[in-house]
C-alpha cells in the first residue's frame, strides 16, 4: 500500500514539474524584447591610417677601416658635424708607406722596360708581367690611401666613437658611427588589405611627441612589394626631409597617410557590445521580428562614433542601439514607438583613422 502511494505522488510531481517547464518554454517563447533601432547605411568618409615609428638617419654608416693597425688621431667627437669628404680618423702609415715605396719602384722599372720593349730588347710577355704588378700596387696604394686616411662618405653628424687616439684599431668593433640627420628615414607596416592604395611617392604627415604642434612632411619613397604572410602586413619606406635638423634618430613618431575616399558603416559605439573574457566585438540587428548577433570588427572610434566591418552585415539591417544589452541570438524583438529609422552620422568627423 505504501508502495502504491509513493509511485502515485512521484508521478503526481512529475506531471506538476512538467506542466512547470511547459509553462516558463512558452513564456519564454512569447517574450518580446522592446527596442530601438536604426537602419545602416554606408557612407563615404576620407580613409587616413595611422602608425608610429622610430626614426632613422638615411643614411647611417660604421666608420671601419678595412686594415687592422694603431689610430694616430681620430678627428671627430660625437655630435660633430661633418661634411662630404672630411677626413675623420688617421691610422699607422706604416703599410701605406711601404706601398708607395714598392710602387714608386715599380713605376720606374716599368717606364725602362717599355723603353727595351720598343727597341726589342725586351719580350713582351716580360712587360706584360711588370704591367700587371704596377697595376696590382697602384690599387693597393689606392685601398691603403683609403683606409689609413678615413673620410666621411656623406653629410651627417657622428654619433658614437669607440677608440682613442693611439689604441689599437680591430675591424671587429667601429671606430665612429654617422649618420644623416638633414634626411631621415622611417618603415611602417601596413595591413595587406590597403596594398593597393598605397602608391610611391604619396605624401604623409610625420609628427614627433616632442613637436606636436609640428607637421613634418614625407613622402612614400619604396612600397616592398611582398606580403609578411605571418602578420599579413607589407612594408614601405618614408623619405622624411629634415632641413631644420629639429628631427633626430631614434625619436618616436607618428605617421598618417590619406588613403582617400571609402564607403563605411559608422554607427554609435554603444550599440557595440564585447563578449566577457576576450576581445570579441559583437552588435544585434533586427531582421524580421528577430535579433540576430553578428562578430564585427571596429576601426577606429571618433568622438561617440566608431566604424564596424563584417561580412554578415546587410545594407538594410536594422541596428539595435537601445536595448541590446537585454538580448540573446534569437529573442523576438519589437521597435519601441520612439525608435530613429536610420542613421544620421551627425557626431561623425568625415575622416577616420585606425592604427
Amino acid at each position: 500500500m505504501n508502495k502504491s502511494i509513493l509511485i502515485i505522488a512521484a508521478a503526481a510531481l512529475t506531471l506538476v514539474g512538467c506542466g512547470t517547464a511547459d509553462k516558463s518554454q512558452k513564456k519564454e517563447e512569447s517574450k518580446i524584447e522592446k527596442v530601438q533601432v536604426i537602419r545602416l547605411e554606408p557612407r563615404q568618409i576620407s580613409r587616413e591610417v595611422e602608425y608610429s615609428t622610430t626614426l632613422e638617419g638615411y643614411e647611417q654608416m660604421n666608420v671601419s677601416p678595412s686594415v687592422q693597425g694603431n689610430i694616430e688621431h681620430i678627428y671627430v667627437e660625437p655630435g660633430t658635424r661633418v661634411a662630404k669628404g672630411q677626413l675623420l680618423v688617421r691610422l699607422d702609415q706604416t703599410q701605406l708607406n711601404s706601398a708607395k715605396v714598392q710602387h714608386n719602384r715599380l713605376a720606374v722599372d716599368l717606364a725602362r722596360t717599355e723603353a727595351l720593349l720598343k727597341t726589342g730588347n725586351v719580350a713582351q710577355s716580360v712587360y706584360d708581367q711588370l704591367k700587371a704588378q704596377f697595376d696590382a700596387s697602384q690599387e693597393n696604394l689606392k685601398f691603403l690611401q683609403k683606409n689609413t686616411f678615413v673620410t666621411a662618405p656623406f653629410a651627417g653628424i657622428i654619433t658614437a666613437k669607440n677608440y682613442e687616439d693611439g689604441e689599437m684599431y680591430s675591424p671587429t668593433k667601429p671606430i665612429l658611427q654617422l649618420a644623416q640627420i638633414a634626411r631621415l628615414k622611417a618603415h611602417i607596416n601596413i595591413p595587406e588589405s590597403y596594398f593597393p592604395r598605397v602608391k610611391q611617392n604619396m605624401q604623409l604627415n610625420v609628427v614627433s611627441d616632442i613637436y606636436p604642434d609640428k607637421n613634418f612632411k614625407g613622402r612614400i619613397e619604396i612600397v616592398y612589394p611582398t606580403i609578411d604572410p605571418t602578420t599579413h602586413t607589407f612594408t614601405v619606406k618614408i623619405d622624411i626631409p629634415n632641413p631644420s635638423l629639429l628631427l633626430r634618430p631614434g625619436m618616436f613618431a607618428h605617421t598618417t597617410l590619406s588613403l582617400g575616399k571609402v564607403d563605411a558603416i559608422v554607427v554609435p559605439y554603444q550599440a557595440v557590445l564585447k563578449q566577457q573574457g576576450s576581445n570579441e566585438r559583437y552588435v544585434f540587428v533586427k531582421r524580421g521580428d528577430t535579433a540576430h548577433r553578428i562578430s564585427v570588427t571596429l576601426g577606429q572610434r571618433f568622438d561617440d562614433m566608431t566604424e564596424i566591418e563584417s561580412k554578415e552585415l546587410r545594407n538594410d539591417d536594422e541596428l539595435v542601439v537601445v536595448g541590446q544589452a537585454r538580448l540573446v541570438d534569437g529573442v523576438k524583438v519589437q521597435i519601441a514607438d520612439n525608435s530613429p529609422q536610420t542613421t544620421d552620422n551627425k557626431g561623425a568627423k568625415d575622416s577616420v583613422k585606425t592604427k
